[in-house]
Order: structure tokens, then C-alpha cells, then sequence
């Protein structure tokens, strides 16, 4: 892996699979809305997450669309498709339902050893390193052999709470154990060697991310199955510009001036910064993310509704969960620009009060108005920082710009190295 490696073509079509993960774990959850079932997919995501991040990375090591690796990945997407059509099943009746958690626990084993063999091979001509890789085997063996027996210890058990709430306790202590580990090995053993590359795989995530929302907007309004209403158009149209709001929120300031900070980083902070702000602060957004697509998807679905009255109160939870998603999305992102820039901004801080504070508010509005307000919190978030920050952002984008123009020229100065070949010839 290069210094400058941007992602490849292979990295984006693996990341297909994801898409259908998180779209299992919304639709999962979106038929029965519960605490339990939002604990569920929140460990679901949490361990589907760490899969993720020892996939980065593996991409850190090793370029994965070039020789036999494609191969091998094909099998771990194989085993990730199938853990994720699993995933539904992962939390149902133990007592009658043992293949779905036996299948999500074999397809996790085998993700892992697909990863664990591109690392090894990637490593394959340094002992050190090789002798480094070993340290981190115990969380790999105790993560796949607790969730083994979370898949066949609750079949045994002949009280249904119980055998529920051993099920629960072992997913919990698959995640404990996952991220406690980052943590304890610190950023000894492995390192960023292209900054470009780990930012770029994280930000194509997070809009994947963002992309189930809309996803969610849209089989809420059910405008396929029924000829299509104002209101329905309206919370649509909504759904979409509060979703722009929050990609816009990231994306225009916060993601590129991380990526330069990341950039400007080496050795160790790097190493910390990463682990910190990406892989770990995205998985709190992520999840905010899927919060409000299940609040927002029941929303549009109520307003979409032609037998019911437009005037009615959104139904719970909907406003909780859409509301609380975006606070939870803006507070990890004020988190990542503590962790990456130092600064956090007052725009993201009062926008975060606002939206608690209008929670009741909406509760008691009718759906679409409800939505409508938190369109115009996220819309108006965004405006306020264009006018605040007005000088720090034109600089922002100005060097942006700069460094852009600089590699498409010395892009185009390798290029004509092929023009100059054919006029020798």
C-alpha cells in the first residue's frame, strides 16, 4: 500500500454488502420497534462494525482488487451476505430457533479468518510483525467462540427469559471484548500508511450509511404501492432534505479538514487518531443514522397513509427515535472534530439543545409538521455555518481545491508520458 493509495474498485463493490447490512438490521428492527429490539440491532451493528474495522485495516496492509485477494475477499463477501440475511433470526425464540444464530456465528468465523489470512500474507516477510499479529488472536478466538455459544448455549436452557438473557449477555461481552481490546493494544503493532486512503474508505461508508435513510424515506412513503398525496410528496421531499442537512454537516467542513489532520499526523498520534475519531466515533453516527431512518421511515409511512387524518400526532416511538437519531449523529461528529481538529463548534452545540428541547414540541405536532421541524433545526444548523463560519470555510476549500488541482496535474504530467511514447514510436 502507497503512501497516496485512494480506494480501489473492489473496496466499493465488497462495501455492496454492507449496504445490504444495514438495510437487514433496519428492516429487521422496523417490524417491531421495542427497547429490546433496538439493543438487538445495536449489537448487531457494533459487531457488524468491528468486522468492518479489522477489514480497514487489512486495507492498510494490502492492496485488495489486485492478484488472488479478490478471490479470497469474494468469500468473505460470500460469509458476510450470509451473516447479514441471518441477522433477523439472531435474536428470535431460542428454544425454536437455532440455525439462524448458528449461521450468523459460523459466517462472523469465517469473515474473520478470511481477514486473518490476507493479514498473515500481507505480513509474510516480517517476523516481527508476524510475532506482533499473534497478540491480538485471544480477541479473535474469545469473539468467535462466544458467539458460538451464544448460538448454542440459549437452546439448552428451558426458561425463555433466561436463555434470552444469556443470549444477550454474550453478544454484550463479544463487543466488550472487541473494543476494549483497541483500546488496550494502544496503537502498538500496526500503522496509516496512506492517510488518503483510510479517511476516503470511511467517509464512502458513512454515506452508505446515509444512503439507508433515504432508503427508509422512501418505503415509508409506499408512493409504488398507492397513488402518490401531497403530504406523502411533502414528507418525501423532507426526509431528503434533512438527510442533505446531516451529509452536508460532515461533509462540507468536518471530513476534509480531518483528513488533513490525519495527514499531518504520523507514527503513533496517527495511528490513535484514526482508531479514535474513525474507528471508533463513526460507529455512533452510524448508528444515529439508523435511529432516524426507523423514526423517519414510521413518520412518512403515517403521513403516506390515506386513511388516516393528516392532523394526527406522529405515533411513538417515531419522533423519539428520529429526533434522538440526529442528536446522537451530531453529538459523536462534535465528538470526531474534538478528537481530530481540537475545536468544537457552538453552531453543533446549541443545534443539540434545540432538538432535545424540541422533542415534546413535536410529539404533540401532526406528523408532518413534526418532520418539518426537524428539517428546518437541520436546515438552519447548516445556513448558520455558512454565514459564521464564512472565512474559515472559503480557506478550508480553497487549499481543498489547491490540493485537488495539484494531483489532477501531476496526474495528467504522468499521463502524456504515454502521448510522448507514441509519438518516439
Amino acid at each position: 500500500m502507497a503512501p497516496g493509495a485512494r480506494v480501489d474498485r473492489f473496496e466499493i463493490f465488497f462495501d455492496l454488502v454492507f449496504v445490504f447490512s444495514f438495510f437487514i438490521i433496519t428492516r429487521a428492527t422496523a417490524l417491531h420497534i421495542s427497547g429490546a429490539s433496538l439493543l438487538h440491532a445495536l449489537l448487531v451493528l457494533a459487531v457488524l462494525w468491528w468486522a468492518w474495522v479489522v477489514h480497514s485495516v487489512v486495507a492498510t496492509r494490502i492492496r485488495l482488487g489486485e492478484g488472488f485477494v479478490p478471490v479470497l475477499m469474494t468469500v468473505g463477501m460470500a460469509a458476510l451476505f450470509t451473516f447479514a440475511l441471518a441477522l433477523p433470526q439472531a435474536f428470535q425464540d431460542p428454544r425454536g430457533n437455532a440455525a439462524g444464530p448458528l449461521v450468523a456465528a459460523v459466517s462472523y468465523v469465517v469473515i474473520r479468518l478470511v481477514h486473518l489470512a490476507l493479514f498473515m500474507h500481507a505480513v509474510r516477510d516480517s517476523p516481527n510483525e508476524r510475532r506482533q499479529l499473534w497478540h491480538f488472536a485471544p480477541e479473535l478466538i474469545a469473539s468467535t467462540l462466544i458467539l458460538l455459544a451464544a448460538a448454542l448455549l440459549p437452546v439448552r436452557i428451558s426458561d425463555t427469559g433466561t436463555a434470552a438473557l444469556v443470549r444477550d449477555g454474550l453478544w454484550t461481552t463479544v463487543v466488550l471484548a472487541q473494543y476494549s481490546t483497541g483500546m488496550i493494544a494502544g496503537t502498538w503493532g500496526w500503522g496509516i500508511t496512506s492517510a488518503e486512503h483510510w479517511t476516503e474508505r470511511y467517509d464512502l461508508i458513512l454515506i452508505i450509511a446515509l444512503g439507508e435513510s433515504v432508503i427508509s424515506v422512501g418505503v415509508g412513503s409506499n408512493l409504488l404501492g398507492q397513488p402518490p398525496t401531497w403530504p406523502a410528496v411533502t414528507a418525501a421531499v423532507l426526509g431528503i432534505f434533512f438527510t442533505a442537512a446531516l451529509w452536508w454537516a460532515h461533509y462540507d467542513m468536518i471530513a476534509p479538514a480531518a483528513r488533513i489532520a490525519l495527514h499531518a499526523a504520523k507514527d503513533g498520534p496517527r495511528v490513535a487518531m484514526a482508531r479514535d475519531a474513525y474507528a471508533y466515533l463513526y460507529l455512533p453516527m452510524i448508528a444515529g443514522i439508523i435511529l432516524f431512518a426507523l423514526g423517519a421511515e414510521g413518520i412518512v409511512h403515517q403521513i403516506a397513509d390515506p386513511r388516516l387524518p393528516t392532523n394526527d400526532p406522529a405515533k411513538s416511538p417515531n419522533v423519539p427515535l428520529l429526533f434522538g437519531g440526529v442528536i446522537c449523529y451530531l453529538s459523536a461528529n462534535m465528538l470526531f472534530q474534538l478528537r481530530t481538529l481540537r475545536t468544537v463548534s457552538w453552531t453543533r452545540v446549541g443545534a443539540v439543545l434545540v432538538l432535545t428541547v424540541a422533542i415534546p414540541v413535536a410529539a404533540a405536532l401532526p406528523a408532518l409538521a413534526a418532520l418539518g421541524l426537524l428539517t428546518a433545526i437541520c436546515v438552519g444548523l447548516v445556513a448558520a455555518e455558512v454565514v459564521v463560519f464564512a472565512d474559515a470555510r472559503e480557506a478550508l476549500h480553497k487549499l481543498v481545491f489547491e490540493e485537488k488541482t495539484a494531483h489532477e496535474a501531476n496526474e495528467a504530467a504522468f499521463r502524456a508520458r504515454w502521448h510522448e511514447r507514441d509519438e518516439g514510436e
